[in-house]
């Protein structure tokens, strides 16, 4: 059910043109320190490695699950964050989490972690894919009104700088992939082949200390990298459902600013 509250804005005009323009946000302090060494602990439970045993880091990447008790459903939860969601979706239009994830947990390690190709996160299965099948999305489609998917989010659970494998964002990207997924219509694009998509662009990286939370349109290319630092990166990407479709003709012009950035980069506006 969307969410009935309402908050105070939390992004200046600002920051709003900001997401139109280069296709994310970042929102400092979104949760405590606190609250991100709770949900590190809870996750180096499930982690097989030991914490303080750099020798047992034998994978490049860890991925967890969703959780869903405290502090990860008080987190997906912050009532800054719903602002924010509010301001860029549409009060109404997007739902709220019970937890959150998944978790790609990094390490440092000389292998290649074989996931840090540039993508868009699919939001939806295509004819030929089971959609109760959780574990393969490689039949999955995105289209240009973002079916399924409201925004990509980025949750740091531990401090995040150049080293330690932030993810790689391509600054306005979300302006290329709409041009792209356009004439594909309703039914969408899977298996999309995205190096070289934005690569003039210039790069942006999600670093951070934890508690910050960067807020992404779902079409902006971004990338995951190999950890080149000393301690281990904790990392959400929950995605934020859709309450209602986005839509890119409005009788009222009430457009939200996924919406805006879709149809200014569709000559649209």
């Amino acid at each position: 059910m969307p969410s009935q509250k309402q908050y105070p804005a939390a992004l200046s005009n600002a920051q709003v043109n900001d997401f139109i323009e280069h296709g994310f946000i970042r929102i400092d302090d979104a949760f405590s320190q606190e609250q991100a060494a709770e949900a590190r602990a809870i996750m180096w439970r499930d982690i097989p490695c030991r914490e303080h045993d750099p020798a047992s880091w034998r994978f490049p990447v860890v991925r967890l699950p969703g959780y869903g008790g405290e502090p990860f459903r008080a987190i997906a939860n912050m009532p800054i964050l719903h602002a924010a969601f509010d301001q860029l979706v549409g009060r109404g239009r997007w739902l709220p989490r019970d937890g959150l994830g998944t978790f790609p947990v990094r390490f440092p390690h000389p292998d290649d972690p074989g996931d840090a190709g540039w993508h868009v996160d699919l939001s939806f299965p295509g004819d030929d894919c089971d959609p109760n099948e959780q574990s393969d999305f490689s039949a999955w489609r995105v289209n240009v009104t973002s079916r399924g998917r409201a925004l990509l989010t980025l949750f740091l659970f531990s401090d995040v700088g150049e080293d330690d494998a932030p993810t790689r964002i391509r600054v306005s990207s979300h302006m290329d992939m709409a041009r792209y997924l356009e004439p594909a219509g309703e039914h969408g694009r899977s298996h999309m082949m995205l190096e070289q998509m934005g690569a003039d662009r210039p790069h942006a990286l999600a670093t951070g200390k934890a508690g910050t939370v960067y807020i992404c349109h779902p079409f902006i290319i971004h990338a995951a990298q190999k950890h080149r630092g000393a301690t281990p990166r904790f990392m959400a990407q929950p995605s934020i459902g859709l309450a209602e479709p986005y839509r890119l003709e409005r009788p009222d012009n009430a457009y939200s600013p996924v919406e805006t950035a879709i149809r200014r980069a569709l000559g649209k506006e």
